[in-house]
């Protein structure tokens, strides 16, 4: 069973950035996605941004160009690097883990793993 840790949210405000990150409990040798998803109360989720085994990243249109999605294999962790941040932004954030390829950000957080999630407000 693989463990993941978020953190890295806080309070901003609108133009800020902030760096997320999440920690994985292990390291496998098998094909996987990560990436993260968000959730905003009341609301579904809604995926933000993947990335594979081979570094294939995958956006959301509302954070295209604003978050950066990336994995440091030594460490064992997946970092997103949120710009520009909007008032919209504002939602708890998930990391997942699935193994196999990427199957489209709406599969994030419903298959395989996901974390406790970190909170992002931004105001």
């Amino acid at each position: 069973h693989v463990q993941l840790v978020e953190s890295g949210g806080d309070s901003v405000q609108a133009g800020g950035s902030l760096r997320l990150s999440c920690a994985a409990s292990e390291k496998s040798v098998r094909t996987y996605c990560m990436g993260w998803f968000r959730q905003r109360a009341g609301e579904q989720r809604e995926g933000v941004a993947a990335i594979d085994t081979y570094g294939s990243t995958t956006y959301a249109d509302s954070v295209e160009g604003r978050f950066t999605v990336s994995l440091d294999n030594a460490k064992n962790s997946l970092y997103l690097q949120m710009d520009s941040l909007k008032p919209e932004d504002t939602a708890m954030y998930y990391c997942a883990l699935q193994w196999g390829p990427c199957t489209g950000l709406g599969s994030l957080g419903i298959f395989g793993y996901s974390g406790q999630g970190t909170q992002v407000t931004v105001s």
